[in-house]
């Protein structure tokens, strides 16, 4: 059955409220289908369950998987859900790491996410977006000197030239390639397992050496950085306790402001994939709500990353189902992206619904849900927006041609992208 069909009948058997306890499904564990099925895992199973939930067993642990606007509001009722033990220890290492915001819990959390947001202000996100601009003009004419570019490649090195400007990261033009290859190995070894996620951890264990002496030289006085810049401020800050962060947490919190951004390079491919297949979007993008109606829709349409996890800290009872403490409860961020209950035709790339209604805390799940103050794991959803936005205007205006390529985006591959990294000639 092809996708569509999935969705169809997903919106079909979950339109019924579901009275019973969670359906279990794949008795076996379900790790290796997992990384055999992608993105489609969870989706294929709300289906033939009926269910907007089911049971499985994933590493030999029970695992309960949910969808949808309601199962987000459930996932991101403050304190209900810890993080802690919600990924396995080789994913946690490349994507978020022991100590990190995304593993706190309580005022602990709300602590540390408010110097997350402190650097998000309005006129920080300007000055980040500049310098996207900046570094994306300059890219360009080396881009137009060369006989083809992988645009995955070449933009994932304009947002780390980008996100160190910005954090106050000192970064040598012979240090580029090597930073960028390292932030990078984190994210693209995360939804793996084997040599993938070790070359990975490898990178990051590099990464952090150096990001670590950053901060020393920070707190030491030999490297002077603006109050504002995201390495002063991740140096500096102080938990609840008084005391400054381990070198090691801070460290793990500035590439925590460094990775992410990085990353954002996957929805700008996307952008220009999605205005390659549909040529007539262009031609409508002529004002800031329709660049951001069509980030928007990138951000629904295209696959991000595939759930999100925690552990049950408070019990609570949803669709007649007790979840007790410790339970492992997965919300498919996807599936929730194509729900046919919330975005009537998920399988269709349609910028205009965004001009039609504003997304809410738990429709829109790319980056996760929920409050930025309180409950939403992700703070680097403000600048992603933004510079996805800018980003679309500015593929808008390249002049560029498409040579023949492998476009397919691979739904078993996490993360996924164009197969080819979009590859493009730049004309001058």
């Amino acid at each position: 059955m092809d996708l569509n069909g999935v969705v169809r009948q997903m919106s079909s058997a979950t339109s019924r409220v579901v009275e019973a306890a969670a359906p279990v499904l794949d008795l076996v564990d379900s790790s290796v289908s997992l990384l055999w099925e992608g993105y489609r895992f969870g989706s294929r199973r709300f289906a033939r369950a009926g269910a907007d939930l089911f049971d499985t067993r994933l590493m030999l642990t029970r695992a309960t998987f949910t969808y949808g606007e309601e199962a987000a509001r459930h996932f991101y009722t403050p304190d209900r859900l810890t993080r802690k033990g919600a990924l396995p220890l080789p994913n946690l290492a490349l994507l978020q790491d022991v100590g990190s915001v995304q593993v706190l819990d309580g005022a602990e959390h709300r602590h540390r996410k408010a110097m997350f947001l402190s650097m998000m202000t309005p006129a920080a996100l300007d000055e980040l977006v500049a310098l996207f601009e900046q570094e994306w003009g300059e890219a360009e004419r080396r881009w137009a000197a060369q006989e083809h570019v992988v645009l995955l490649d070449a933009v994932h090195e304009v947002l780390c030239r980008t996100v160190c400007a910005w954090s106050g990261v000192p970064l040598a033009e012979e240090e580029v390639p090597e930073r960028t290859r390292q932030l990078v190995s984190m994210f693209e070894g995360a939804g793996a397992f084997g040599p993938r996620n070790w070359r990975g951890q490898l990178l990051r264990h590099s990464a952090e050496k150096w990001v670590r002496g950053l901060v020393d030289q920070v707190r030491s006085g030999r490297l002077d950085v603006d109050d504002q810049r995201p390495l002063r401020v991740v140096a500096t800050h102080r938990g609840l306790d008084g005391n400054l962060l381990s070198t090691a947490v801070a460290a793990v919190e500035l590439i925590n402001v460094l990775r992410p951004t990085v990353a954002i390079g996957r929805f700008i491919v996307f952008a220009a994939l999605a205005l390659h297949e549909h040529p007539e979007q262009r031609a409508r993008l002529t004002d800031d709500d329709a660049l951001r109606a069509f980030a928007q829709e990138v951000r629904r349409f295209y696959a991000f990353f595939p759930v999100v996890g925690g552990r049950v800290a408070e019990e609570f009872v949803w669709r007649d189902r007790s979840f007790r403490r410790g339970e492992w409860l997965l919300l498919d961020l996807y599936a929730t992206n194509h729900d046919a209950r919330i975005w009537g035709d998920p399988e269709v790339f349609r910028p205009e619904r965004f001009r039609e209604r504003s997304p809410g805390p738990f429709d829109l799940v790319p980056q996760g849900g929920g409050d930025h103050a309180a409950t939403h794991r992700c703070a680097g959803e403000w600048p992603t927006v933004r510079l996805l936005e800018r980003a679309v205007g500015l593929l808008a205006e390249l002049s560029h041609d498409v040579p023949p390529q492998d476009l397919t985006v691979d739904l078993t591959q996490m993360p996924t992208s164009p197969r080819s990294g979009m590859v493009v000639h730049v004309r001058a």
